[in-house]
């Protein structure tokens, strides 16, 4: 173990601070409001992302890829990106250039999981994810003091904020009451019952032993589904409440009617449940007509949830935990299953920053 790699044991306390300015205390009240209605949390399972830690950072990990990503491989993979990019167009010389190019080298052929890079270290972190779940099993909505950006449109091509956008992982900086209480509480968290299996609990409860401390990342959203008593994903993560309506309003007038067959799935993308309603266009007008008036409704009130034919499609706040131990954020788990290979993402790279593609040479 090098000197770098042995870290003090050190007390795993917080420093909290009660909030004064108006804002952060109506944030507070507004944990203390869901704390109050939460009776259980519904644990879906990992998330990976990448952080990142320089000398200078002292405990602190900077977010350099979202933690959003079902496997690590994924992860990975966009860390590989992520140093390719940075070797064609950031390298200050050749030297730099090789070292990132050897680390993406790396990343094609095996599955690491941490490694160092121009005095940078990368390591692939994982996180678990969860909802609040009040008496009734439902899943908690967007509260009133949840971060919104920009201003509160419609536009499908207006960018979109990013998840984890320089989110700095610091163990030591000041948590509010709210926050405190729900590290503490979450700090036994394990996954038990028979729906886990046994390696996978093992590995859950040795965690606890070698990561004993949790760091709560920022709030998303996603829209949930309910047809019968449980919920179901509708949608990937966003970063504001508001992104998930707007998927959930593409959903409604684009994707629903051609999962139903009710516009045909080679259809030009202006073909919705609103223009072809208008126009009387389609045989199914009728049922498309209820989708294009709910996605209206969702429109005109910013609802968090609407019903449409008989399926409850609700916007969830959906948190995330990452655990930690004296070395810094958890890393992935023995258990935990990639969906693929490493392998190239993007063509070859040399030194001078040329880029060589696969077919070069070829006769026209």
């Amino acid at each position: 173990m090098s000197q770098r790699d042995a870290k003090p044991v050190r007390a795993w306390s917080m420093t909290v601070r009660v909030p004064v300015e108006p804002v952060e205390a109506a944030m507070e009240a507004d944990a203390s409001d869901a704390a109050s209605r939460t009776s259980a949390l519904g644990v879906r399972g990992p998330l990976f992302g990448v952080a990142a830690q320089r000398r200078e950072d002292g405990l602190r990990w900077r977010v350099t890829v979202e933690v959003t990503h079902g496997c690590p491989q994924q992860a990975r993979d966009d860390l590989n990106s992520l140093l390719w990019f940075r070797a064609k167009d950031d390298a200050r010389d050749r030297a730099e250039r090789r070292a990132l190019l050897a680390a993406v080298a790396r990343l094609e052929s095996e599955r690491v999981d941490e490694l160092t890079v121009a005095g940078t270290r990368y390591r692939v972190v994982r996180a678990d994810e969860y909802a609040g779940l009040d008496a009734h099993g439902d899943i908690e909505r967007p509260r009133p003091t949840d971060a919104q950006h920009g201003t509160l449109d419609w536009d499908r091509a207006t960018s979109r904020p990013k998840i984890d956008e320089g989110l700095v992982l610091d163990p030591d900086a000041p948590v509010t009451p709210a926050q405190a209480a729900e590290r503490l509480a979450l700090r036994s968290l394990a996954y038990t019952g028979s729906r886990f299996p046994e390696h996978v609990r093992a590995d859950a409860h040795r965690a606890l032993h070698t990561h004993p401390d949790v760091l709560l990342l920022p709030a998303t959203f996603a829209v949930v589904q309910r047809s019968d008593r449980s919920w179901t994903p509708g949608s990937a993560l966003h970063a504001t409440a508001h992104d998930a309506r707007k998927t959930l309003d593409f959903s409604l007038t684009w994707w629903e009617p051609r999962n139903r067959g009710l516009i045909p799935m080679d259809a030009g993308m202006a073909a919705d449940a609103r223009t072809l309603t208008a126009e009387g266009a389609d045989p199914a007008a009728a049922e498309l007509a209820v989708y294009a008036e709910a996605a209206d409704r969702l429109r005109a009130g910013h609802l968090d949830e609407i019903e449409v034919l008989g399926t409850v499609h609700r916007i969830g706040r959906i948190r995330r935990l990452l655990r930690w131990g004296p070395d810094g954020p958890e890393g992935p788990r023995p258990s935990d299953v990639d969906s693929h290979d490493p392998g190239p993402i993007h063509p070859a790279l040399d030194e001078d920053g040329t880029v060589h593609f696969a077919d070069e040479g070829a006769d026209e």
